[in-house]
């Protein structure tokens, strides 16, 4: 039909009839798949369509399997949406007449129903009442209770066609009867279409009618098969929402007590003993009873609506007590799902329920776990500024237990096998710094993210782990913290002995970019990644490559024009000296990208105006929190106590610094910024030093030896450039500057004062690097020195 629908429709389709009046049921569900796949895929025109296929759908709806039936029944179904009216009053619904009558058989019967419920939507409500409604009457009263009950199901479908007046006049009497009809599955059918129905009827109606249906309904259920409760116990809450407003103090109670019966429904039989000893019989019942309380777990939001918020510790906390504490997973399961609903109904109140998302937290069984962690940063955030003091000084300071759980819900995580889990854990954990405090978080879950990040053999894990960390580091306010995990980053894994953690570093490096403000990278993480230019392990300088268009997109003219230039002589090396063929390869492609980019320059430009502007919010936020930090130091002197977040927040407006970014880059805290011009003395001091001292420096010998390849121009810019350092002979530098270290004694345990490689916009200092023919198994490590001129 693809390929030539003509002669398929003239040669293939006569045989395929032929065959199938013999075919067994394997052939004639793949026809009926097949002939609804022609017409979702539009191979031939309607018209032709139903020329040469609705007659073989409609011959074998009533085909002695039952699932051969209903695959036939389905493609009508879908076949009816898109036929012409004319075409379904002459070939369906006049032959329908007949099929519907009693002396017809119960498939028959039963496709009808289907049938009916499909084209009232197509009809006019004058051929609907004239035609088809008699047809409705006639199946409801059917002798056979399945006929009843599938006409039943269908009056939702028909009501919706026929308009309000038709369905009040004619569909509801008829939903009544079948309510008190003799077969349980006819009434309930009756009773979940009179719940999708309620928006329909008026206030009468519901009181006078419905409501007691309703009420006869939930009273024999208990009496009557478990499978009604399971249904009851589904649609309660739509139930209690729909009748809201017409219940009597009397009758609210009453609903909700039975809501709390089934909530514990089966519970009060537990008895300890092994299954292999219940009798099967009472094994379903209990299964059954496992089904009603997870539609309670279900319902719970709804019903907290129906007692109102306020009224919750008094009515329903007891019962969600129960639900968080019950002994079946699944009930478990489907709380933590409607945990983050609970959480928003409550508002202020939701300090209610802190040990309940403990409790989830901890629990055993990590399904429960993953459903809870699907909205983790909105429930901690509730947690945070909700409760019953709308200030608070320490965050979630009421709930202690919260940090062992988080750290403990990640080890669960970590030692079993479903890492997707895991990483969605990892991923979650990086709204912390708005909910716990920097220093719990620096004690408490930063060493872990570099475990992970170092020891986990899951590749997504590990970079969820990098990602939060980073995030992590963004929101750190202690400059002395996030210097030492700067410097871990680097030594651990940027010079680390594995290359597998050396990959590790380029992809926090792509995270660090993302995250902080290009000031930040270059400072920091420029000269470290691009070291990896050197490295023995092909894998890693080809990531490298990869990673390149967006370190050189860090970089602006002319502050940065050394660190452009470092970036060059290292893609001239690889371009000269490269071996690996894939490298070189993608060393090419990468060559062109970067002559295609545009440099952003200091200035604001048009065309890169939104990235700019956002990357100067980045730059006021990672300022801000450096002079935060001298504030609590000042504060703590003086006072002897830490600066509230209070201030922190009041500071941040004061700066016009908003208070979060867009939420596609993630703020949290960061290093010292050097593009940004500081008010402290001693910082503006040193800015001027290396504005004299600097002006001219060159770069390190290490990667000027690399401008071998570039030529007789590179050699007489880099020649010059030295000249340039001769001319100063002592240099003052500042904290954020360059220090001088030696490689050989630098401690393994990182010290909080360690010098950290770094390479501040106008400066020219830049790190030796390990020589590439160093091997994996030696760690690799970046000295400072000071170079003398030598031209």
């Amino acid at each position: 039909m693809r390929q030539n629908p003509a002669e398929t429709l003239r040669r293939v389709l006569p045989k395929v009839r032929e065959v199938l009046h013999v075919a067994g049921v394997e052939m004639q569900l793949t026809a009926a798949v097949s002939f609804l796949t022609i017409l979702q895929e539009e191979s031939v025109s309607i018209h032709t369509y139903a020329h040469s296929f609705l007659q073989v759908i409609l011959l074998h709806l009533e085909h002695r399997d039952a699932g051969v039936s209903n695959a036939w029944l389905e493609t009508l179904l879908s076949v009816i949406e898109v036929l012409p009216k004319e075409t379904l009053r002459h070939e369906i619904l006049n032959p329908l007449v007949s099929k519907a009558q009693l002396s017809q058989t119960v498939q028959s019967r039963f496709v009808s129903c289907k049938i009916l419920g499909k084209l009232t939507n197509k009809f006019d409500a004058h051929t609907i009442k004239r035609e088809i409604l008699p047809l409705v009457k006639s199946l409801c009263q059917d002798v056979e209770y399945e006929v009843r009950s599938c006409m039943c199901r269908q009056l939702e479908n028909i009501a919706q066609g026929i308009g309000t007046e038709l369905t009040k006049s004619v569909v509801l009497p008829e939903l009544i009867e079948l309510s008190r009809d003799e077969g349980s599955s006819v009434r309930l059918a009756a009773f979940e279409t009179l719940v999708n129905l309620l928006d329909i009827f008026d206030t009468d109606d519901r009181s006078q009618t419905i409501l007691p249906l309703v009420k006869s309904f939930c009273e024999k259920s208990f009496k009557a098969d478990e499978s009604i409760l399971i249904s009851l116990s589904f649609h309660l809450g739509k139930l209690c929402h729909g009748l809201y407003g017409i219940f009597t103090p009397d009758q609210h109670l009453r609903f909700l007590e039975f809501y709390k019966k089934l909530c514990t429904l089966g519970l009060q039989q537990e008895n300890g003993h092994n299954e292999n000893q219940i009798p099967p019989q009472i094994l379903e019942q209990e299964k059954k009873y496992i089904s009603v309380r997870k539609n309670c777990a279900y319902n719970f939001p709804a019903m907290i609506v129906f007692v109102d918020p306020k009224n919750f510790h008094m009515e329903l906390y007891s019962t969600f007590f129960c639900l968080c504490h019950d002994p079946e997973v699944p009930v478990r399961y489907t709380i933590a799902i409607c945990f983050y609903e609970v959480s928003k109904l409550l508002d202020s109140g939701v300090y209610l329920i802190h040990k309940e998302l403990i409790t989830l937290l901890q629990d055993e069984s990590l399904e429960v776990l993953d459903a809870l962690i699907d909205h983790l940063p909105e429930i901690l955030e509730l947690m945070s500024n909700g409760g019953e003091s709308t200030v608070q000084e320490n965050k979630l300071s009421s709930l202690p237990d919260l940090i062992p759980a988080l750290t403990a819900a990640e080890q669960r995580a970590a030692a079993s096998l479903k890492w997707r889990t895991h990483e969605k854990l990892l991923q979650k954990y990086a709204c912390l710094p708005h909910v716990i405090s920097s220093d719990q978080i620096y004690y408490r879950f930063l060493q872990r993210m570099f475990t992970i990040m170092m020891t986990n053999n899951v590749l997504p894990v590990q970079k969820a782990a990098s990602r939060t960390l980073c995030i992590f580091l963004r929101y750190n306010r202690k400059q002395e913290q996030r210097y030492e995990v700067i410097q871990k980053l680097i030594e651990q894994l940027g010079q680390g002995k594995s290359y597998w953690n050396r990959l590790r570093f380029l992809d926090t490096c792509e995270f660090i970019i993302e995250i902080f403000s290009k000031s930040f990278f270059c400072k920091y993480f420029f000269l470290p990644a691009i070291e990896l230019t050197h490295d023995p392990v092909a894998n890693v300088r080809m990531k490298l490559c990869h990673l390149l268009p967006k370190v050189k997109s860090t970089l602006k003219i002319p502050a940065d024009k050394h660190l452009l230039q470092q970036l060059e002589m290292c893609v001239r090396k690889l371009l000269c000296q490269e071996k690996d063929k894939d490298v070189l390869a993608m060393v090419k492609r990468t060559v062109l990208e970067l002559d295609r980019m545009e440099m952003s320059m200091d200035a604001f430009q048009k065309k890169f105006y939104e990235k700019d502007l956002l990357d100067q919010e980045k730059e006021r936020e990672e300022l801000l929190l450096l002079e935060m930090e001298q504030l609590e130091k000042e504060k703590q002197q003086n006072e002897g106590r830490p600066m509230s977040d209070k201030t922190f927040e009041k500071k941040r407006r004061d700066t016009k610094t908003p208070a979060t970014l867009p939420k596609s880059i993630p703020v949290p805290v960061p290093g010292p910024s050097s593009g940004t011009p500081s008010t402290s003395k001693e910082v503006k001091k040193s800015k001027l030093i290396r504005s004299q001292s600097f002006n001219n420096q060159a770069f390190h010998a290490k990667y000027g030896n690399l401008d071998k390849c570039a030529g007789k121009s590179s050699t007489a810019a880099y020649t010059s450039s030295v000249s340039g350092l001769a001319k100063t002979s002592i240099i003052s530098l500042t904290d954020d500057s360059f220090r001088t270290r030696n490689a050989s004694n630098a401690p393994t345990p990182f010290s909080p004062n360690a010098a950290l490689p770094s390479t501040s916009r106008g400066a020219g200092n830049s790190i030796d690097a390990k020589s590439s023919g160093s091997k994996d198994t030696q760690p690799r490590k970046a000295t400072l020195k000071s170079r003398k001129s030598n031209p």
